[in-house]
C-alpha cells in the first residue's frame, strides 16, 4: 500500500472552518461550537489543538482561543494539564 494511503486512512480530515466576524455570536462561542463538532465527530479524539496553533488556524488573539477552551473546559468535554496541553474527556466520564 502506498504510505500517502496509510496516512490518510489513519488521519481523519479537518474541514476547513472560518469564524464570522460580522455574527453577533462571539468568536470564542463560535470557535467553541466548531471544536465541540470535530470532538463529536472524532477529528478531535484525544488531544486539542494548542491555543497557538488555533490563533494561527483561525487568525484570532490568543484570548479569544483561550476562552473558547475554557468553554469546552466547563462543559466537560476537555480537561488541561499545566504544561502539557488540552485533552479531550472520553464520554463515559463527560457529564450528562
Amino acid at each position: 500500500m502506498h504510505l500517502d494511503t496509510l496516512i490518510s486512512a489513519q488521519v481523519p480530515t479537518v474541514d476547513h472552518v472560518t469564524l464570522d466576524h460580522e455574527a453577533e455570536t462571539p468568536l470564542y462561542r463560535q470557535l467553541a461550537a466548531i471544536l465541540r463538532d470535530r470532538i463529536a465527530s472524532g477529528q478531535i479524539a484525544r488531544r486539542v489543538p494548542s491555543v497557538k496553533s488555533l490563533t494561527q488556524e483561525f487568525g484570532i488573539a490568543q484570548g479569544t482561543a483561550e476562552r473558547a477552551l475554557a468553554v469546552l473546559r466547563e462543559d466537560g468535554l476537555i480537561r488541561s494539564a499545566m504544561g502539557r496541553g488540552h485533552f479531550v474527556v472520553p464520554e463515559a466520564e463527560r457529564p450528562a
